[in-house]
């Protein structure tokens, strides 16, 4: 084993244990992530794509459970960067070109609370970048803050760490900006339409769950038979 290759694996290993559940921290239930999981267990290695910073443990966890290829889009590090530049404002048209998944082609996403973070323009061009790429009966998990904002907080992100498919711990780091206005549940169904939501509850933490999923393709019809001429 190379050098590069020892002190890779060393990197990997102390970040997942970095990561790892801690009995110091609060367990939060979650009730949409086991519903998650199994409207993906029908696939044959199912592509999720997760919004938030790799977590080494999450990443084995998905990868038993589902037997998927997992995408990590850390888009929490994107707005910090647009806030730290005072660029704000351009995150509409930067989630607009953000993704370079092709339409119909991830089976499952994980946003967990990136869209408590945005203002309504950015929420609505992220919304529809992801129902593009998501694939026809494919699932989106997030989860939408009810609570406004406690003026003078301290700005944080959270590690969303699975315990188990019924249990996730929240890894506090610091954040460019705190969480914004929470986004209605009817304006939650519009920015994703036409997905439909499946399943939705509301958490005594004030977390909104809802799992979204995608309509099937519609059937192709097959061509008629060429006519037979008569005589």
């Amino acid at each position: 084993m190379g050098l590069a290759d020892l002190f890779g694996r060393r990197r990997k290993s102390e970040s997942e244990a970095a990561d790892a559940a801690s009995p110091d921290l609060p367990v939060y239930p979650t009730k949409a992530l086991a519903r998650f999981l199994t409207s993906l267990s029908s696939r044959q290695q199912p592509l999720l794509l997760d919004l938030g910073p790799v977590v080494g443990p999450n990443v084995t966890f998905f990868g038993e459970q589902l037997g998927c290829k997992i995408l990590v889009e850390d888009l929490y590090k994107d707005i910090d960067r647009h806030v730290v530049e005072g660029k704000v404002d351009a995150l509409p048209a930067f989630f607009a070109q953000r993704f370079a998944q092709e339409s119909n082609s991830v089976d499952g996403i994980l946003c967990w609370d990136v869209f408590d973070f945005l203002e309504k323009p950015a929420a609505v061009q992220l919304a529809q970048q992801l129902t593009r790429i998501l694939r026809p009966e494919g699932a989106l998990l997030g989860f939408f803050g009810t609570a406004e904002p406690v003026a003078g907080a301290k700005a944080n992100y959270a590690k969303h760490i699975v315990i188990d498919q019924a249990n996730l711990q929240h890894r506090l780091y610091p954040a460019a900006r705190g969480k914004q206005r929470p986004v209605l549940n009817r304006d939650i169904q519009r920015m994703f339409e036409p997905l439909r939501v499946t399943e939705q509850f509301l958490l005594k933490s004030n977390i909104r769950e809802v799992l979204f999923r995608k309509n099937a393709a519609p059937a192709v019809a097959a061509p008629s038979p060429n006519p037979v001429p008569t005589t």
